[in-house]
């Protein structure tokens, strides 16, 4: 437990159910703690490495933290704006509030209202920022390098999780469910494997009790095809980054998503993408001249199929995009450089005594 009086920045995470929201805090935190951004976390669901206030530690935010003014509130969701309004507007506390937004649809009025007590407004893409009807800064996700990154020998990588080693390998990997796309991809593998014997599919994540029919009708439908053996069902691990490097492209079908890291996280791991155009996507990918990858419609069958077929038949093509991913994802998408980017909302806040 963090001593309150040495937390300028609290971090609420009033969820337990895990969310790319809760993830989000999972990851940033520990970064801006290495920056030197005195954040503690506040609520359930997250980690015991993380530092960590308990509630009581909210009688004093009357007073001060250490060598500042007053403490910011860092949410991320309704249920943590509206009592961080409450401490600072009825008792009076010593609080300013940021606000991160990662939707890409039109507000409630609720939602605008507590936007508007906010503040500092972040929007974690512009199609995001597009949506607000306050002024916001735009602070991308960033990924962590150290532990996403290129296969020192991609044949190694594959023998090292049981995968053929001489086959090449597309990969969808997220939770299993019809908004996720997951469909999209196992239908597009089932038209392109069968004339291209030298590829495989593999589909990591898991199905939650809702979507485990549709799970399982996707295993029936790959059976049906003759492809069990080639379009593989992994189910959810921990060792993500592992399965990233055993690639040799990435597919994100995604009919919806909010924001949506897993293009990164395969830019990252020097593996070409192709993706919908859906969350951030478009602002993540560079497609046409020095492209890292390739953008289709939301839904496209035959345009995931299209895009898929160009980087399985032209090899060189796909090595220049996983190269230039690569760099993209650490000049632009560092989870440094977000964390430092956050920080430096922070301190204006904690500069302003008004």
């Amino acid at each position: 437990m963090e001593d309150i009086s040495d937390v300028e920045i609290i971090a609420p995470n009033f969820k337990r159910r895990l969310s790319g929201v809760t993830s989000t805090i999972i990851q940033l935190v520990p970064v801006q703690r290495r920056l030197g951004q005195k954040v503690a976390t506040l609520g359930p669901g997250l980690p015991a490495t993380l530092p960590h206030i308990g509630y009581s530690a909210l009688l004093h935010l009357w007073g001060r933290p250490k060598n500042r003014d007053l403490r910011v509130w860092h949410a991320r969701r309704n249920i943590e704006m509206l009592p961080a309004i409450f401490l600072r507007d009825i008792l009076r506390m010593k609080l300013k509030i940021v606000f991160t937004s990662a939707s890409q649809r039109k507000h409630s009025g609720w939602s605008k209202l507590l936007i508007r007590r906010m503040d500092a407004v972040i929007a974690t893409s512009n199609r995001t920022a597009a949506y607000l009807e306050v002024p916001s800064t735009t602070i991308m996700h960033g990924i962590d390098t150290q532990r996403f990154f290129p296969a020192r020998d991609k044949t190694t990588a594959k023998a090292a999780l049981g995968l053929p080693a001489d086959k090449k390998i597309a990969g969808c990997f997220g939770r299993v469910r019809h908004q996720k796309g997951t469909d999209l991809f196992v239908d597009s593998m089932i038209s392109l494997l069968p004339g291209r014997q030298d590829w495989i599919a593999i589909v990591a994540g898991r199905a939650t009790p809702a979507h485990v029919s549709f799970e399982n009708e996707l295993k029936e439908k790959v059976k049906q095809a003759g492809l069990a053996d080639r379009i593989l069902f992994l189910g959810e691990h921990t060792n993500i980054p592992d399965w990233y490097r055993a690639l040799d492209l990435f597919i994100a079908p995604q009919r919806w998503e909010g924001f949506g890291l897993t293009p990164l996280e395969a830019m990252a791991t020097q593996v070409p993408v192709v993706a919908t155009d859906v969350g951030a996507f478009s602002e993540l990918l560079v497609t046409g001249q020095d492209e890292t990858g390739v953008l289709i419609s939301a839904s496209s069958l035959g345009e995931m199929t299209d895009a898929a077929a160009l980087f399985m038949d032209a090899p060189e093509r796909a090595r220049l995009a996983g190269e230039r991913g690569l760099s993209r994802a650490i000049e632009s998408f560092s989870i440094q450089g977000e964390a430092s980017r956050i920080g430096a909302v922070y301190e204006k806040l904690l500069s302003s005594a008004n």
